[in-house]
């Protein structure tokens, strides 16, 4: 639910009530993921979304119920077979939903005003609430920070409570969103204690859905051109902390770039050493001028970031591939580069290159192919059950 935060704090400022319903899990294909959520308050106003329209109705009304009984629900949407006009994933998919009431004096109404708060100030944190259980403990919360620290609680044991926040910290760690079983000894795989005895005994064990909020991934644009103010735009609109870096203070500007979170002016290849990356960064290399990509490339390969990609003819790649090779970067390495950048779309225009490399981004950060859904006769919404999804 952490993706309509703003409105939900809007309406805690309020002191609306309201419920809210989250995707807790997909099989198969659906629309939308672990953390989606529409929310519906007294009046009944709704916002967000749960599975792009299929469902909202249904979902409508159970929020609308929650806020009758105050009871917390997990429901289950699939496709009907025997009657196409059922409520139901036309698209054939199943998706668990947890309707959780937030009435005004409800304990776990702070805990979400917590993680709201984090969230709207960029603060890294993970919600972690009861999806499966007794049912007794069914929507109860935990807000976790990266130093272990929480508040909430889970209705039990203190010890319940720390093992849970650790298993919840460990999807924060890694900035996913998903489900996380905690056994029904609550201590934890390592944890020698085998039931009651161990004091934080949960009869069947939980299941938490944890929601990550961290920092925006970067990505980081070389080259201050006007493929490059395209491809600012397009980063932002993906949801990227996009930062421009070019050796030359003409072009590095802020005119250039108004949307620019970051504007750096320094040789890419030292810029890049010295900055921070991680796992989800996406280098993206449009000088095409041997002098500032290969060393910024030789660079670049050696990182554990999602992406790296160089614009450049195909004539440019090879002198660029072997420019790399005399650099000392091996083949692994360079199975790494994207090059030429993007994806086949016959672009011409600044806007629509960016619509290339933006393209193909997606399709590697979440295991497209990259051709025609009317050709490649695969799902179009990849099954995430046995996967948490990305931040």
């Amino acid at each position: 639910m952490l993706d309509i935060a703003g409105e939900l704090q809007r309406w805690l400022a309020e002191g609306r009530e309201f419920a809210v319903a989250t995707v807790v899990s997909v099989g198969g294909s659906a629309p939308r993921g672990p953390g989606a959520a529409l929310a519906v308050d007294s009046g009944g106003t709704a916002i967000g979304s749960v599975s792009g329209g299929c469902v909202e109705g249904a979902v409508y009304e159970l929020c609308a119920r929650a806020l009758e009984d105050g009871e917390t629900r997990v429901e289950r949407f699939g496709y009907s077979d025997e009657d196409a006009f059922a409520v139901g994933l036309t698209c054939g998919g199943v998706i668990d939903i947890m309707v959780t009431p937030f009435g005004g004096r409800a304990p776990v109404r702070e805990v979400l005003r917590a993680a709201l708060t984090a969230v709207l100030r960029g603060e890294p944190g993970a919600l972690a609430r009861v999806v499966d259980g007794p049912a007794e403990l069914l929507g109860k919360a935990l807000l976790v920070r990266p130093d272990g620290s929480y508040d909430g609680g889970l209705g039990g044991t203190a010890e319940l409570d720390r093992t849970a926040a650790g298993a919840a910290g460990a999807l924060l760690e890694a900035g996913r969103t998903g489900t996380v079983a905690v056994p029904a000894d609550g201590a934890g795989p390592d944890s020698s204690r085998t039931g009651p005895g161990g004091g934080a005994y949960c009869p069947g064990g939980l299941t938490l859905l944890v929601e990550s909020s961290v920092p925006p991934p970067r990505m980081i644009v070389f080259g201050a051109i006007d493929f490059a103010a395209a491809l600012v735009r397009t980063g932002k609109f993906l949801g990227y902390h996009v930062t421009v870096c070019d050796a030359r203070p003409v072009f590095a500007t802020r005119a250039r770039f108004p949307e620019a979170d970051e504007i750096v002016v320094d040789w890419p290849h030292r810029y890049l050493r010295g900055t921070e990356t991680d796992a989800r960064t996406v280098l993206c290399v449009l000088t095409h001028d041997a002098k500032f990509d290969v060393p910024l490339l030789t660079e670049a390969l050696a990182l554990p970031v999602a992406f790296v990609g160089a614009m450049g003819s195909r004539r440019t790649h090879r002198d660029r591939e072997r420019r790399l090779r005399e650099a000392g970067v091996g083949e692994r390495e360079l199975a790494r580069l994207r090059s030429p950048i993007g994806l086949d779309l016959g672009a011409r225009t600044p806007e629509e290159t960016a619509l290339s490399i933006a393209a193909e981004i997606v399709a590697a950060r979440r295991g497209g192919t990259g051709v025609p859904l009317t050709d490649s006769g695969t799902p179009i919404h990849h099954d995430t059950r046995s996967a948490a999804t990305a931040a």
